[in-house]
Order: structure tokens, then C-alpha cells, then sequence
């Protein structure tokens, strides 16, 4: 059985996305909570010895360390043969949604929240500016979601995993009430906590909070 070390911070969406696909495969891990707000991921202490790229999160795998998320997910989709893509045709869309996550809806709602939420007194222009990306992505999800349980189709996949990150906090820290403006992705992210093993982001990733705000 592989042994696992999750390096995190509770408030991370990427770190979330592993945890859940590590619980969801049945799998624990020991946690290893990261003073993020105290800067540590950006010394060049943490950057030698844990990641060069000064990210998280952080995954060793029997001792390796692993990093980037979507690689990671892939990577425990095909050692545990779940939630992976099973055709060519499934293959490319899992990539291509997961490509688009990481570019379009992570990365613009991770910044959008962590501002409003985790920083004292945010430029409000440039809070405006970045609302406009996330809602622009949450309207192309919500029309993906409409029709189909899960991101690709009927199956969930590593995608929806990725997705659902930094959707699956509370609303009070993004400011976005899903339920009451994108009814389809509130119910696709419904579908996802109906998996076997599902738990919400705090449940999984204890410690030390950042101080909020917003």
C-alpha cells in the first residue's frame, strides 16, 4: 500500500482536490499542514528541500515528491483505477477540462477569493475585473453541468475533482451563492458529495486557518 504526505494549507483549493481524490480512492495520508501566510513556501529554505516551483500542494508518494495537481490526479486515477478516463475519446476530454481549470476557473477564483476573503483591504477594480473571469467561467460550466451529471458525461472523472476545488468552500469566503445563481453546477456539486467518501474541505484538511477578512 502507498504511503502518502500531504503538504497543505486548509484554505487551498489544489490541496482540497488531492485530499478528496485520496479519500475518494480510499486512501489516507498523513497531513502536513504549511505556515502559507507566513511565507514559508516562498523562502528558499522550503524551495530546496520540499518544491522548487515554491507551490502547493505537495504530495510524497512513498517517499517522492510529487507536484503540480492535475498531473497528480491523473497519476492517482491510473494507481487506483478510480475515477480515471477509460477511451482515447474520454482521455482528451478529462485533459482538456482539466487544462481548462487550471487555467480559467481555479486559477480566477482561488485569486478572486483569497483576496475578498484573506486580505485585508482589496483594490476593488481589481476585484471587479477578476469577478468578470469567474463569472464568464462559472457560465460555461453551468451549461456544461446542465445536461449531464458530470463534467465528461455520466461517470465522474478526475475533472469534476479539479472542478469542484474551490468551489466546494463555504460561500461566505468567494461571495458566489451557487445554489441561487447556478442552480446546475450547485446540483452537479451535490452529485459529487454524494460519492462514497466525500468530506468538505475543513473536515479534510485540519489546522491553522488564515486570518479572514472579508
Amino acid at each position: 500500500m502507498a504511503q502518502y504526505r500531504l503538504h497543505y494549507f486548509p484554505e487551498s483549493g489544489n490541496s482540497y482536490k488531492l485530499a478528496l481524490m485520496l479519500s475518494l480512492c480510499g486512501q489516507t495520508f498523513e497531513p502536513v499542514w504549511t505556515d502559507f501566510g507566513a511565507g514559508i513556501t516562498r523562502t528558499a529554505e522550503w524551495r530546496s528541500s520540499v518544491n522548487q516551483m515554491g507551490e502547493i500542494p505537495v504530495l510524497e508518494e512513498n517517499g517522492v515528491t510529487l507536484t503540480q495537481t492535475a498531473p497528480i490526479l491523473l497519476r492517482l486515477a491510473d494507481i487506483h483505477g478510480r475515477l480515471h478516463p477509460i477511451t482515447e475519446t474520454e482521455r482528451f476530454e478529462v485533459l482538456r477540462w482539466l487544462f481548462w481549470d487550471n487555467h480559467k476557473m481555479s486559477s480566477n477564483m482561488a485569486t478572486y477569493r483569497f483576496r475578498r476573503a484573506f486580505t485585508e483591504a482589496p483594490d476593488q477594480h481589481i476585484q471587479s475585473y477578476i469577478r468578470g473571469r469567474v463569472d464568464d467561467a462559472l457560465a460555461i460550466l453551468e451549461q456544461q453541468v446542465k445536461d449531464r451529471p458530470f463534467v465528461i458525461g455520466d461517470r465522474v472523472t478526475v475533472a469534476d475533482i479539479s472542478i469542484c476545488g474551490y468551489l466546494s468552500f463555504p460561500p461566505d469566503e468567494s461571495g458566489y451563492d451557487l445554489a441561487a445563481t447556478h442552480p446546475a453546477i450547485h446540483a452537479w456539486l451535490q452529485r459529487i458529495a454524494a460519492l462514497p467518501g466525500w468530506r468538505p474541505p475543513y473536515d479534510l484538511m485540519p489546522g491553522k486557518r488564515l486570518t479572514r477578512y472579508g
